[in-house]
């Protein structure tokens, strides 16, 4: 269970980021005032929630409706996890985990960014939905490690809302070298966890 535990921490951390969507929070809200900034920060991270938990409740009965084995899943949640920590070593930003330029050039003229682009794409974005579907279907039915897969994640969602809530200090106290460093260090760990999903896959599939 511990090592369930640190696996599915891990994965969400490096695919919500949380420090990455803050920096970006931070940028996107520089002229909103105090209490906007909570409230955007709050509804964000809600929404967020809600729409990973519902992943992570009926992604694996989707996945069966659509005929597609937990051996493909494994195998593709590996290769889009290494490519996105191939993203977070480089400090690339490829859009699974971050905004895209357009993305980012509509979120600049909106006043309210709670959905669009805090909720999804940056807290609940294509990696973050693929990993949660992954890390419930490989518990395979088991409620006590569903459970704390479902916790881990939730973990991560309340770091990412005490995060959001202090956007403006964390930004000036870590600076872009902080968070590129804290990111390559999640990213060689996403990358080799990402590798073992590929190999589990591959294993599974009966192919080898």
């Amino acid at each position: 269970m511990n090592e369930l535990a640190a696996i599915s921490f891990t994965t969400f951390f490096a695919t919500v980021a949380p420090v990455d969507t803050a920096f970006m929070f931070a940028a996107l809200t520089a002229g909103a005032t105090p209490r906007e900034k909570r409230s955007m920060a709050l509804r964000g991270v809600l929404l967020a929630t809600a729409l990973l938990l519902l992943f992570a409740l009926f992604g694996e009965a989707l996945l069966k409706h659509l005929g597609i084995s937990l051996a493909a899943l494994t195998s593709a949640g590996g290769i889009l996890l290494l490519l996105m920590g191939i993203d977070l070593v480089f400090a690339r930003h490829s859009g699974a985990l971050s905004t895209t330029r357009a993305e980012t050039r509509e979120a600049e003229h909106r006043r309210d960014i709670s959905v669009f682009p805090l909720a999804t794409p940056l807290l609940a974005g294509p990696g973050a939905m693929g990993a949660v579907i992954l890390l419930t279907a490989q518990t395979r039915g088991d409620l006590a490690a569903r459970g704390l897969v479902i916790l881990m994640l939730l973990v991560v969602m309340a770091i990412s809302l005490v995060l959001l809530l202090a956007a403006g200090r964390l930004e000036r106290l870590l600076g872009i070298t902080g968070m590129q460093v804290i990111n390559r260090i999640f990213g060689i760990l996403l990358s080799a966890l990402a590798v073992q999903f590929l190999f589990d896959g591959i294993a599974s599939s009966g192919l080898v």
